[in-house]
């Protein structure tokens, strides 16, 4: 097994690519697919952490859409990597980069009950559909028409996770202790 190691492009370099995008434009947009990518990545890990520590009377319910939602993250993740390479960047990776490049903040290592979970997700959604939004206009305003719709396709899975969650949140369910008298 070879010990010698060959760095193939530095992170952070843009290549020109097959696509035929301009390399100035491209270095634009991988950009901001990079932090795209950091910002989901940062969702994924604490909707799995919510799905993992979720309890109370709507357990299942929630543990199971906390599982699909991650999913349909970790997909957008893998479309953006995917992109970024594709145009002559390289996407971030691991977690250390993604959360120092994230414009999100993750909630921290500690357990909260499922209401303040979920709040925090929705935040979080927000704050990154925001940011897609603009993304999107970015891409369309390069020229990069294929970038701009393969952030809408996770724009809409993102819309609708955070839809679900804003309904979770409505004040008859989620049912409290203090409620169960």
């Amino acid at each position: 097994m070879s010990t010698q190691k060959t760095v193939q492009q530095q992170f952070g370099t843009v290549e020109d690519n097959h696509l035929r995008l301009d390399t100035e434009k491209a270095e634009q947009i991988v950009d901001a697919l990079n932090t795209d990518v950091a910002a989901l990545y940062v969702l994924y890990h604490q909707l799995k952490k919510h799905h993992w520590n979720v309890t109370g009377a709507e357990f299942r319910d929630v543990h199971l859409f906390l599982d699909e939602a991650a999913e349909a993250v970790e997909d957008g993740i893998d479309e953006l990597a995917e992109r970024t390479g594709a145009i002559g960047g390289t996407p971030i990776a691991g977690a250390k980069a993604a959360e120092e490049h994230a414009p999100v903040t993750p909630e921290g290592a500690d357990v909260y009950d499922v209401r303040t979970s979920l709040e925090n997700d929705l935040a979080m959604y927000g704050d990154i559909i925001e940011t897609l939004r603009g993304h999107t206009e970015l891409a369309t305003n390069l020229g990069d028409h294929t970038t701009a719709e393969l952030i809408r396709g996770i724009l809409v899975d993102l819309e609708e996770d955070a839809h679900h969650v804003d309904n979770y949140l409505e004040s008859d369910t989620l049912v409290t202790e203090g409620s169960m008298d």
